[in-house]
């Protein structure tokens, strides 16, 4: 793939549990374009999160290789500005308002100042969240504590964003919501999205669909 912003090779790796080598990934190769969707899906176990941390740079694998095509950065600087996550659990923190989570993105880069303000504004606003931006975490429904999550990934405005299982705390209706708002801003700003699911109906929306099973794409 020529336009591939992200590229992996033979991703392979082994967790120990007592006496057992187990094998979560096995070569996996992947690579994925600018503005594309992929949904990754499998069963509980199958590697899907595991994947996704090497992806991300937060896990390193036991062998294979993985590129982040135009990304001069490195450590915490590169992966503020080439990636942003969302989890399934949210990670605010509970002691920062909407606005602040949010904020904390740039954080990593400088201080923040009037634009980046703006900007965080500008994305909770996008999120439907504008009212709602000085209310802390525990005041906040978990729709809007995702949705404060996926402000805070486009933060630094990356050129992928990586969601882990963003909808698996949420009700049907409020996780279809996420799914919509994800796919709406990464079309509009042309930022790739790797999204990980358990559920079919999701994994659909995206433009390629993926199946793990027993660490290997089938």
């Amino acid at each position: 793939m020529s336009d591939a912003i992200i590229s992996a090779r033979g991703l392979t790796k082994t967790f120990l549990s007592g006496d057992r080598r187990i094998e979560v990934l096995r070569g996996v190769d992947l690579e994925v374009g600018a503005g594309e969707t992929v949904s990754i899906r499998g069963e509980s176990g199958s590697g899907k999160s595991t994947l996704l941390n090497l992806l991300a740079g937060l896990d390193t694998p036991d062998a294979g290789t993985l590129t982040w095509v135009g990304s001069a950065d490195t450590g915490a600087k590169r992966r503020a500005t080439y990636l942003g996550i969302v989890f399934q659990s949210f990670y605010l923190i509970p002691e920062l308002d909407a606005l602040q989570n949010v904020l904390m993105a740039a954080r990593i880069l400088k201080g923040p100042g009037a634009i980046e303000l703006a900007r965080a504004k500008e994305l909770l606003a996008r999120v439907g969240l504008a009212e709602r931006a000085h209310h802390l975490p525990t005041q906040l429904s978990g729709g809007e504590r995702q949705r404060v999550a996926v402000a805070r990934a486009l933060m630094n405005t990356p050129r992928l964003i990586l969601a882990d299982e963003p909808t698996g705390n949420l009700d049907e209706q409020t996780g279809g919501a996420i799914i919509e708002l994800l796919l709406g801003l990464s079309a509009e700003t042309k930022t790739t999205l790797v999204l990980v699911t358990h559920n079919v109906a999701h994994a659909a929306k995206c433009s390629r669909q993926l199946l793990l099973r027993a660490g290997q794409f089938s």
